[in-house]
């Protein structure tokens, strides 16, 4: 698949919340995550009413590719590019389209989404961007939203997906670990409001005020218990994040001296027999 143009490499810092994109725990972290959510969400593109019409679509932050990969799997006549800042993520997710067989319908680039999308205007039909709370402080969205209107087609659609900070579930230690990744993501600037809410309250507003159109909204509520290949999938997903979030928490004042200990903790009360959880997101999306 060909592109409008060569993108520029960048090797600038991230504003991710890990720091080291190349770190392989997050990168195996992303990979079941981006599996884990999409199952849960019921597919890539479960909201949007004809996905077989898109041509061209962009998913900005695309990490080891999981999403696209299977949308492109799901839309065989559907061309798909994803862009992200870290090289080893781009090299890795470029290996799983080729184990795959949808390189040919498939672009990853390594580019710096808070500068510039280097792509024409009004080349994409959708354009996705999946948790992007991770890397947007308050102050980044504006741009973001900009150029992410400039690159779709009018007609075309901005799609957001975000989480709930806190996830809710029966594990004591498990809550307070959410509770210290709420702290920094907001004292990092990250979130509006210090509370779960603090991204997916404002996406709709958002997309609104920057100019979409006909704006609509999905709320999801996954479930997680034990002794399921879900809760199972979650509970890894949950050990790795504490693990590479830890420099990210201390950096922002939110870590403190039982932080081991609850992590422990935490990998125990998930695997008991009655542990659930309840992982809160929303997709708002909205047309050019």
């Amino acid at each position: 698949m060909s592109t409008p143009s060569e993108p520029r490499n960048h090797e600038l810092p991230s504003t991710y919340i890990v720091q080291d994109r190349e770190n392989q725990a997050e990168l195996a972290r992303l990979e079941l995550q981006d599996h884990l959510l999409t199952t849960s969400m019921g597919g890539v593109l479960a909201e949007q009413e004809d996905p077989t019409k898109l041509r061209r679509v962009l998913d900005i932050g695309c990490g080891p590719g999981g999403w696209i990969i299977e949308a492109a799997t799901a839309y065989p006549m559907v061309n798909f590019t994803g862009i992200d800042i870290s090289k080893r993520m781009i090299t890795y997710a470029r290996q799983q389209a080729q184990d795959k067989q949808v390189a040919e319908r498939v672009d990853f680039l390594v580019m710096d989404a808070l500068l510039l999308l280097e792509f024409p205007n009004g080349y994409f039909d959708l354009t996705n961007l999946r948790l992007g709370g991770s890397l947007l402080r308050t102050w980044d969205w504006p741009k973001m939203l900009s150029e992410m209107l400039r690159v779709t087609r009018k007609g075309g659609v901005i799609r957001l997906t975000d989480q709930e900070i806190m996830h809710r579930s029966n594990s004591p230690a498990t809550t307070r670990l959410n509770e210290k990744v709420l702290c920094a993501f907001y004292q990092a600037g990250h979130l509006f409001e210090q509370n779960s809410t603090g991204i997916t309250a404002r996406l709709p507003l958002l997309l609104q005020q920057y100019g979409c159109n006909n704006v609509q909204t999905k709320a999801h509520v996954l479930e997680y218990r034990a002794g399921t290949p879900e809760g199972q999938a979650y509970s890894e997903d949950m050990a790795l994040a504490s693990r590479t979030l830890m420099p990210f928490i201390r950096k922002w004042g939110c870590m403190s001296e039982d932080y081991e200990a609850l992590y422990q903790q935490s990998l125990l009360e998930r695997q008991k027999s009655d542990f659930y959880a309840t992982w809160h997101f929303l997709t708002a999306w909205g047309s050019k």
